[in-house]
């Protein structure tokens, strides 16, 4: 009997019965060989920390442009936060939490430079919004290692596309993730405006702190015990209703306060326009695309989704760049 098999005993003897078990995965899109240590959902954990687009993300907005410190949230720092928040809730609950984590480590996988000004951005030059949940699944199904993709089971995949407020994911690990993230980011967000000075612990509506605490700590302490003693012995994954409502006027607050601040947002219009310069010159120059993007549209992909798919790729600082590069003169 191989490690791997003996860790998928092992899960059937401490997991619930509810818990997505990784000898009963729905599968990969190609089939392989299994690992003979890891389980499948190990490998697709591992696949994801080993990527570019992983990579790429220590380099990509959470909240504030170009921050001045060091000690602001970028889109990995975030991604970090979910899983460790969210595997803590699937060793408590008894789920999975080899499927958890991958989840977690891959649900942002696509988002753009510049936060969801890129976003905002790029929705103006496709046919449909451009939403970075469904740009993660592209990115482990299509455009990492060289288009081949990263060939990740079923149920990860699922709670990557499902991780939004809008989602259902198909299993309760999907689940988990999807209310980590708002739990990780309406406090990581409230602890760097305190720290770019446009909030303060007391500006926090009063009866919301009450009940979930007067620090960043305390709240995500609060809301995972509350998580985990809600969903305890049901087959189902949430918040008491008081909590619920709790942490939706919390992140309503942080829209109103923060998200939209023009303090913080000072420089989103700005941003905003190199992404529209970037989009419309590589739709008029796909020769300055990088190979394996030229070769996506040689295989009949969309040259506007290709482009959209090169842009969301970039980190901010690399689109400032190349924006300079493409659009400043240089000095003779």
């Amino acid at each position: 009997m191989t490690l791997r098999e003996q860790f998928e005993q092992r899960e059937h003897q401490i997991f619930r019965p509810c818990a997505s078990f990784s000898d009963r995965t729905k599968g990969r899109d190609m089939t392989e060989e299994k690992c003979d240590i890891r389980t499948e959902y190990q490998r697709d954990r591992d696949r994801i920390i080993h990527s570019k687009s992983f990579r790429r993300m220590k380099h990509k907005t959470q909240v504030f442009l170009a921050p001045g410190g060091d000690h602001y949230r970028t889109r990995l720092t975030h991604t970090l936060e979910v899983a460790q928040i969210a595997r803590t809730i699937a060793r408590a609950l008894q789920l999975n939490e080899d499927l958890t984590e991958a989840i977690a480590l891959g649900h942002d996988l696509g988002h753009t430079p510049f936060g969801h000004a890129g976003e905002r951005a790029l929705s103006r030059y496709t046919s449909k919004p451009f939403l970075h949940n469904e740009q993660s699944v592209r990115v482990v199904e299509r455009l990492e290692k060289d288009g081949h993709g990263l060939n990740l089971t079923w149920e990860v995949r699922d709670g990557m596309l499902n991780h939004k407020t809008s989602g259902s994911p198909s299993t309760l690990e999907g689940w988990i993730v999807r209310t980590s993230d708002k739990i990780a980011y309406v406090n990581h967000d409230i602890d760097d405006g305190i720290r770019a000075g446009i909030l303060t612990e007391e500006m926090l509506p009063k009866d919301i702190t009450d009940m979930l605490g007067h620090s960043t700590r305390d709240r995500i302490n609060t809301l995972i015990h509350a998580m985990v003693t809600y969903s305890m012995d049901k087959e189902i994954i949430g918040l008491p209703s008081e909590y619920e409502q709790a942490l939706r006027d919390l992140r309503s607050f942080m829209f109103r306060d923060l998200y939209t601040n023009p303090v913080a947002k000072s420089e989103e219009v700005k941003a905003e326009r190199v992404i529209g310069m970037l989009f419309e010159e590589y739709i008029k120059h796909i020769e300055l695309l990088p190979e394996e993007f030229q070769q996506l549209i040689n295989d009949g992909e969309e040259k506007e989704i290709v482009v959209c798919d090169y842009i969301a790729g970039m980190t901010d600082n690399y689109a400032v760049t190349t924006a300079s590069e493409l659009f400043i003169p240089k000095s003779w």
